[in-house]
């Protein structure tokens, strides 16, 4: 399965994407989208660490297994983890950096560097399914601009 520990795919995309690149589908712009991104990296450093939600403890083990299949990306207008959606304008060149950062310190700590609080809808995951999830999610986002 693709993972973020072998990032270099993922950031070459998105040094291609713009301040003004046009979304496909959802309501944030690129700006929201880097910053967004940044605080799902964050989940998966464990520099976040929210709840386990009621809906993800009743479906999160019958979606994870639906979510986590390689060949399917993730779906449009998924629903977002309370405290990571972006609603007011941010700086697109200073949230992409942070994101790389973020990308970058992920990739160095390795498997060892992944949090082992659950995730708030899918519960535990390991390294691999964190790193999985994370390409996934910013997969999503940068062909949510085209990229």
């Amino acid at each position: 399965m693709k993972n973020l520990f072998e990032a270099t795919t993922v950031k070459g995309r998105m040094a291609v994407l713009r301040a003004d690149s046009a979304r496909q589908w959802g309501k944030m712009n690129a700006a929201q989208a880097m910053e967004h991104c940044a605080r799902g990296m964050e989940l998966a450093l464990g520099d976040r660490r929210p709840p386990r939600l009621l809906i993800g403890r009743i479906l999160g083990p019958i979606i994870k297994p639906k979510a986590f299949v390689e060949s399917e990306p993730m779906r449009r207008n998924s629903p977002t983890v309370p405290g990571l959606k972006v609603e007011d304008e941010t700086d697109f060149v200073r949230g992409r950096e942070r994101l790389c950062g973020l990308v970058d310190r992920f990739v160095a700590s390795g498997p060892g560097g992944c949090t082992d609080h659950p995730h708030s809808f899918f519960g535990r995951l390991t390294p691999d399914e964190w790193s999985a999830w994370m390409y996934k999610h910013l997969d999503h986002h940068l062909r949510q601009f085209g990229v």
